[in-house]
């Protein structure tokens, strides 16, 4: 019985042409060797699974090779070459650090290098998971990195690079590996498929990639496991099956049932998902990433940068072509903030209902805000300028002939209600003049009737600012002072108790001032409150001329009163100067 070959291990690329999503890297390094320009160190660095330690050993094998091609790879004919396919080179040398990390394995190395290479021109020492080293490590390797013997060439491969000193990375040509592109390892898998007989479903393969994130390792070793549990067709079923991923028909089935405001079906979906041992959060990460990929489809050009297979990319376009982007906007925002108080959720269930429930309310406020934007057309469209209206009486004037005679047209007067004067005796009221439309398509009595309607126009638009403006008394300012307390969405609870505790004065021009203990009140105040309190007043008032100003209260500022913890602390100090021993020998601190 043949032996089996993971295929991570049977497909690993021999050449820099096979290795995948790696251009900019391999393109350098073969520059480097047809130019015979090679440095005395590398660094590969980058993500698992991304080619670093395969791109190692072909550079490794290259440079040794003694008949290097036109496209600057190894020949595989000549003596190096042999050696090296079948594992008994001695110029290369392999070494792990997370088990040679002490300064002993170092001296060792150190002794080793000075023995030239016996076939071929260097020698290599690939070093991997370098960032484990110790300290005293890398500082006794620091010397004969830098001036290694001609021979020798070190590279050193790391998943962490921040961890290796400053001094260790100033000797080195850095070279930082990406991940790998969900297509390019889609493609890598078809072509393994093919070679090892397997009949794949492309969208299959995409959830592959997709848990393999970047890595080719990882999904050549998710693809074997696949293999192995449904044999040699490969399903899109038996990969959310094996692997435990949620199918993208729960997310398309949440989308529609958001769209409906239908809680009810959210709720019992959720209950499906947990009940198939999903995790909750996991969920809401994955709803993310799916509204995510709907709000990309709504741009052609951002269309790209969907990642799913044919089959599910006109499912997403069909979609998204009955969401607004307003709601994808709300519903990734909603879903962000789910995201991030998992952590402090003590019922992870009720926060993840709650967050549906909302998603379900998205589009029946955008109902309601398309109701009553066109019952506010409809008020617009009612209260006409009278202006505007004589436009449109004139516009409807009959033919010329068919006007009605001067002594035909009935009288109409222009304003009905009579004046008075401030004495209370009522003036004589408006005489209505009459006029015949040929004499107002002459243009002798237009000028004048529209004098009166635009001074009655602008005697309603004074009285509607003389309404905005109104007057308020103090104990009013006070109420909705406090008012505003219970409609606010001010999460910071000392700021809450400075806006409750210190109620404002009002001075004449509409003038509000609010009176604070001290500066780090006044800095909280003004950051977080002051322009919602602002806003809320006017609205309240009904008074656009209010102007709010916070000040320190001159007379409390000479006694200042602790309001910091460290302020607290001090306070208390004076008291009882123990306090200070206790903090220091329990190692207390101010949170």
């Amino acid at each position: 019985m043949e032996n089996f070959i993971v295929s991570a291990r049977k497909y690993r690329p021999v050449t820099f042409d096979s290795v995948i999503g790696q251009d900019t890297v391999t393109a350098t390094l073969k520059n480097a060797i047809k130019s015979n320009h090679l440095a005395q160190a590398y660094l590969f660095c980058g993500p698992r699974g991304v080619g670093k330690t395969t791109c190692a050993r072909i550079l490794s094998k290259t440079i040794n090779c003694s008949q290097i091609t036109d496209e600057t790879e190894a020949c595989d004919k000549c003596e190096s070459c042999e050696a090296f396919n079948t594992s008994r080179s001695f110029n290369i040398h392999e070494l792990d650090a997370a088990s040679n990390n002490s300064v002993d394995d170092i001296r060792s190395l150190i002794d080793q290098v000075r023995i030239p290479p016996q076939v071929g021109k260097y020698s290599i020492y690939i070093i991997d998971e370098v960032h484990m080293l110790s300290a005293q490590a890398f500082n006794s390797f620091l010397k004969t990195l830098e001036e290694p013997p001609a021979h020798a060439i070190f590279i050193l491969a790391t998943t962490e690079k921040h961890k290796i000193i400053p001094t260790i990375l100033s000797r080195c040509q850095i070279f930082d590996f990406r991940r790998i592109r969900l297509e390019d390892i889609v493609q890598r898998l078809q072509y393994v498929a093919k070679n090892e007989g397997v009949e794949a479903e492309e969208e299959a393969l995409h959830i592959i990639a997709q848990k393999a994130d970047g890595a080719m390792r990882d999904a050549l070793s998710i693809f074997d496991q696949i293999v192995s549990f449904s044999g040699k067709t490969v399903t899109y079923q038996n990969v959310i099956d094996n692997l435990n991923v949620l199918d993208y028909e729960y997310y398309f089935k949440m989308v529609e049932a958001f769209l409906r405001n239908d809680s009810v079906q959210c709720l019992l979906m959720l209950d499906e998902i947990l009940n198939n041992g999903f995790d909750p959060h996991h969920f809401v990460t994955g709803l993310s990433s799916h509204i995510r990929d709907l709000l990309v489809c709504k741009d052609k050009e951002t269309i790209a940068l969907l990642e799913a297979g044919a089959g599910f990319r006109e499912r997403y376009l069909g979609q998204t072509s009955n969401t607004s982007a307003d709601f994808l906007f709300q519903a990734l925002e909603i879903l962000s903030i789910a995201d991030f108080q998992f952590k402090t959720s003590k019922n992870q269930r009720l926060h993840t209902e709650l967050t549906l429930i909302k998603l379900c309310r998205l589009t029946e406020e955008e109902k309601k805000t398309e109701i009553s934007g066109y019952e506010q057309q409809k008020v617009t469209e009612k209260k006409i300028p009278a202006k505007e209206k004589q436009q449109i009486i004139e516009n409807e004037i009959p033919p010329k002939d068919e006007v009605l005679k001067a002594d035909e047209i009935p009288s109409v007067p222009l304003l009905k209600e009579e004046n008075q004067n401030k004495e209370g005796k009522s003036r004589p009221a408006y005489k209505p003049q009459t006029t015949s439309i040929k004499a107002a398509l002459n243009g002798n009595v237009r000028q004048k009737n529209e004098a009166i309607i635009d001074q009655v126009h602008d005697q309603s638009q004074a009285a509607e600012v003389v309404h905005k403006n109104s007057e308020f008394s103090l104990d009013e300012l006070h109420s909705q002072w406090l008012e505003f307390l219970n409609s606010s969405n001010i999460d910071k609870t000392r700021l809450i108790q400075t806006i409750r505790a210190h109620k404002p004065k009002l001075e004449e021009g509409f003038k509000v001032i609010v009176a604070l203990e001290n500066k780090d009140q006044k800095e909280d105040f003004d950051r977080y409150a002051k322009s919602d309190i602002l806003g809320y007043l006017k609205q309240a008032l009904k008074n656009q001329e209010i102007t709010l100003t916070s000040v320190l209260n001159e007379v409390k500022e000479k006694s200042k009163k602790p309001y910091t913890e460290e302020e607290k602390f001090n306070h208390l100090l004076e008291k009882n100067p123990h306090l200070k021993t206790l903090k220091q020998q329990m190692g207390l601190d101010f949170e």
